[in-house]
């Protein structure tokens, strides 16, 4: 072989590589970057973070589970409405002084809850409320959100925060107007629904489809539930084989109706009440909780019962955050639940007394080992759910 030769032979590899890299450049198929405008601001992935189909165990997708879901509006999520509705829940130029987002009072390392009695608003002000946390929002058979059910979906729920005068303290058209300044937002709005138009509806359900996307499933209640892989769940005393004896036993007086029955309120892998509960937590009514919103005296003291998973890191605990440990909760349920005249069935006697567990100092502690098995540390760390600010 000469010298030419060898010489176009090498300008036709160079020549060759060239040309692979503008094909690559310019194959549709490649994800496009994302703009500057974006890039800039934001830590985002080109292609969206999967939030419209996440692998869930089995006994996540029966019947039972789905039929809990409430989606009322027909707001789908999507990959890049749930995308930008984590970047509103994290928006702190939603809130009058351009101090407060969502996830002020909604901490992702707290299961979306808040470590603090009550939360401050953008003007130092407190909640009215312990701030509930948001770990499986979407499954409440009842729908409605907020403590005393104020909120009849989740797109209401989202822009009540905003518009009060404690918590963020913006009109609906002074949020729209604020989004719309901001460059990052016409992208993402296009993406998310279609085209660039900004407007406080589309806001809402872009929230909401985040916060119907924060799910759990992978905790080390799952670990051992998924040696049963469907539904229904096994029997109360049939044991985990990755649980201590402890947690074993916690489990089969969480379910066991005749020992604790939890599950009577907080039932199915959800771990979610069916319906708004009184817990005898006062013998007289000092919040009216749903009944101050229906004006119905008979639901006095009745409060959303959230999901208990990760339970164990929404400490301070009930709507005003009178319990700081899952110990004081398991010993309320012991030996202080209160005769409210609205006190709910489960908690009742057939003579009408509150119905107090007494369990022993062991038992107390099985319970409390078993209520942490519901802690799923991979959620409160997904960068998925995280703050995509720079």
């Amino acid at each position: 072989m000469n010298i030419r030769t060898i010489n176009n032979a090498v300008i036709t590899a160079v020549l060759a590589f060239f040309t692979l890299l503008a094909c690559k450049k310019n194959d549709s198929t490649q994800t496009p970057a994302l703009p500057s405008s974006v890039t800039s601001v934001l830590n985002l992935p080109s292609t969206p973070f999967n939030y419209s189909n996440p692998t869930l165990p089995g006994y996540l997708t029966a019947p039972p589970i789905t039929a809990q879901i409430q989606n009322p509006n027909g707001n789908t999520t999507t990959d890049w409405g749930a995308t930008l509705g984590r970047v509103l829940f994290y928006e702190k130029n939603l809130s009058f002084n351009k101090t407060i987002s969502c996830a002020s009072c909604h901490k992702q390392a707290n299961a979306f809850a808040d470590p603090v009695t009550l939360s401050k608003g953008f003007d130092g002000g407190s909640t009215g409320r312990n701030s509930m946390g948001l770990t499986d929002a979407q499954y409440y058979p009842v729908g409605k959100y907020f403590w005393d059910q104020r909120a009849a979906t989740l797109e209401d729920q989202a822009l009540m925060p905003i518009q009060d005068h404690v918590e963020m303290g913006m009109t609906l058209t002074e949020m729209e107007s604020r989004v719309r300044s901001l460059t990052y937002y016409p992208f993402l709005f296009s993406k998310a629904f279609g085209d660039t138009s900004i407007s406080s509806s589309r806001i809402a359900k872009a929230v909401a489809q985040f916060v119907r996307s924060i799910e759990s499933h992978q905790s080390k209640y799952d670990a051992g539930r998924s040696a049963f892989p469907t539904a229904p769940a096994p029997p109360p005393n049939a044991p985990f084989s990755n649980f201590t004896a402890e947690e074993n036993r916690g489990k089969e007086i969480f379910l066991t109706p005749q020992i604790g029955g939890c599950a009577g309120c907080h039932g199915t892998e959800t771990f979610t009440a069916p319906t708004e509960k009184n817990n005898g937590l006062d013998l007289v009514t000092v919040d009216r909780g749903v009944g101050g919103i229906t004006n119905n005296t008979n639901m006095d003291g009745e409060f959303k019962s959230g999901s208990l998973r990760n339970v164990e890191l929404t400490a301070p605990f009930m709507h005003d955050g009178r319990f700081t440990t899952l110990e004081q909760v398991v010993e309320h349920y012991s030996t202080g639940v209160k005769a409210h005249p609205n006190l709910s069935p489960q908690l009742k006697l057939p003579n009408g007394n509150p119905r107090l567990l007494n369990l022993s100092v062991a038992d107390k502690a099985a319970l409390v080992a078993f209520l942490k098995t519901l802690t799923d540390t991979h959620m409160t760390t997904d960068p998925k759910y995280a703050d995509p600010f720079k």
